[in-house]
């Protein structure tokens, strides 16, 4: 089967993307609206895009009727943000940030999250998140109708018990965290590993 996404298929884009391209990471993130009202919103259009510098990229679109959400605007406004990661004890929480609140209402609040300070950004980090991202924006690239985000990653915070101190490593079977699967509801839990090891 050929699905043509410049032609014939061109609506179904996103659905066919989506549930092809999976697990994909949940960037959880957090900004400041200009009234110091904390936005919390999960993108699953996300991932680490290199080591140095170090770079995260998510893409938040528009709402509906063609305005940016607010995560966008606001890092539009402060060039700051932090990408909370997602493990399966906050998959819930995430998932009610999802909703749609008008411009100012703290989605944290609503699904009973609280904050934790970030170091070098003004964002707060979700404290319950496993770990966190303090970001300042690098660019924003605008492809069409796409808006790429890209973050330079000043700061890792991650629970003492996902860290290795002896071998500066994550423990990444401890760290459960969950993927974004098929739309428009299915996700995936990362326990389920194996090992290959790479060629010489």
């Amino acid at each position: 089967m050929e699905l043509d996404l410049e032609g014939k298929h061109r609506d179904r884009a996103y659905a066919l993307l989506a549930s092809l391209v999976t697990p994909r990471p949940i960037a959880w993130v957090t900004t400041l609206g200009p009234d110091g009202v904390v936005n919390a919103a999960p993108f699953s259009f996300f991932n680490v895009l290199g080591a140095n510098p170090p770079i995260v990229g998510f893409c938040p679109g528009d709402r509906e009727d063609g305005t940016p959400k607010d995560t966008a605007r606001n890092v539009r406004l402060t060039h700051e943000f932090v990408v909370n990661l997602v493990d399966e004890s906050v998959a819930e929480a995430m998932n009610q940030t999802a909703a749609s609140l008008p411009y100012g209402v703290s989605e944290l609040t609503v699904a009973g999250l609280t904050t934790a300070p970030s170091s070098v950004v003004k964002p707060p980090r979700i404290a319950e998140s496993p770990a966190s991202l303090e970001c300042t924006e690098w660019g924003t690239l605008q492809i069409g109708g796409n808006r790429l985000i890209i973050g330079l990653v000043k700061r890792i915070h991650v629970r003492d018990e996902f860290f290795d101190p002896e071998k500066l490593r994550i423990r990444s079977e401890k760290l459960h965290l969950i993927g974004r699967m098929a739309s428009p509801h299915w996700y995936c839990r990362t326990g389920d590993r194996f090992e290959m090891i790479r060629p010489d």
